[in-house]
């Protein structure tokens, strides 16, 4: 075996868990993706220096963390709406996107098996990619979220965590504590979620795309809880409760039956919908990605992300009528 094939066979398999790791530090998916190849790259250019002390695994992940430590210290934070203020309180107003903010990115649960057929690898990837969790570690310094996620996502020991990061154990476990009272702080409250398999989930998911498809916001005003929200980069503006929220759809978009198509994805561990509008010439064009958080008394939040480049993430076309069935709900 050559030493290129020895280390596709030795390293391939771990792209999707990386392409995760790199997402919950940095909060963009796009990212995530440069920094895995240059991890790869920096794996490469070591490979034969690489003696075995640790697993091949362990060794990834510390290249892809100081890959991303260095990252974040060059481009900051990627908030939501939510993150930066309190919520607008005219949702009849036009939405003014600020392009200049880098937004928090949709991860699609499709990458997360890129080079892995392991479903239970897979799952783990899955772990601590819900987009609450990913937006609040975003109020955390790169150190913090470093420690965060190695110590409670993938589960490394204090001293391991403090080897990469050149400090004590001590001051790993310090910084631990501070980390995890910022994250509670900046974490909506828990809400008890309900399973993607849930046939009640799949019955609320079903009917959410039915009122975009057929403008019924009665049929909407049924599924949202009293207290649901609303965020839709890169617009800053947000909305909470249910009034605001059927009155800035009433008002934006949900005006006449036909104007949107939604088509099933996951996005975050969790089910997602790719939503097509139809243009003046009558084709649909890609729109938004947008994520309805459904628990057992409802839609407790809606974030969509109106940006039709991150399509092609989702292994989307532009055109609806080009569009590949998405993933039963």
């Amino acid at each position: 075996m050559s030493v290129s094939e020895d280390f596709t066979s030795s390293t391939g398999r771990f792209r999707g868990e990386l392409l995760a790791h790199c997402y919950r530090m940095l909060g963009s998916a796009e990212e995530a993706e440069d920094l895995v190849q240059e991890t790869y790259l920096r794996a490469w250019r070591s490979f034969d220096g690489f003696e075995g002390r640790s697993s091949v695994r362990t060794w990834l992940h510390r290249i892809a963390t100081n890959v991303c430590l260095t990252a974040i210290e060059r481009r900051g934070r990627r908030p939501l709406p939510s993150g930066l203020g309190a919520p607008a309180q005219d949702p009849e107003a036009p939405l003014v996107p600020a392009l200049e903010v880098p937004w928090l990115q949709p991860f699609p649960d499709a990458l997360l098996s890129a080079g892995n057929q392991d479903p239970a690898a897979v799952a783990a990837s899955r772990a601590g990619i819900r987009l609450a969790w990913v937006a609040a570690l975003q109020h955390l310094t790169a150190r913090q979220r470093a420690m965060l996620i190695l110590r409670d996502v993938l589960e490394w020991p204090a001293a391991q965590v403090a080897e990469l990061l050149g400090t004590t154990t001590t001051a790993v476990n310090s910084g631990l504590r501070r980390a995890r009272a910022q994250l509670a702080e900046a974490l909506p409250a828990e809400d008890e979620l309900a399973e993607p398999a849930d046939p009640a989930q799949r019955a609320v998911l079903e009917r959410f795309a039915a009122a975009f498809q057929n403008a019924d916001l009665d049929g909407l005003a049924e599924i949202l809880r009293g207290d649901v929200t609303l965020e839709m980069p890169p617009a800053p503006a947000w909305f909470a409760g249910r009034a605001s929220v059927l009155r800035f759809f009433a008002t934006h978009a949900l005006d006449a039956p036909g104007r949107f198509r939604m088509v099933p994805t996951m996005a975050n561990g969790q089910p997602a919908f790719a939503v097509y509008q139809r243009g003046p010439g009558g084709a649909y064009r890609a729109d938004a990605v947008t994520l309805p958080t459904v628990t057992p008394a409802g839609i407790a939040r809606i974030v969509t992300f109106r940006n039709p480049a991150l399509f092609p993430l989702f292994g989307l076309p532009q055109d609806y009528g080009n569009t590949a069935p998405g993933p039963d709900l």
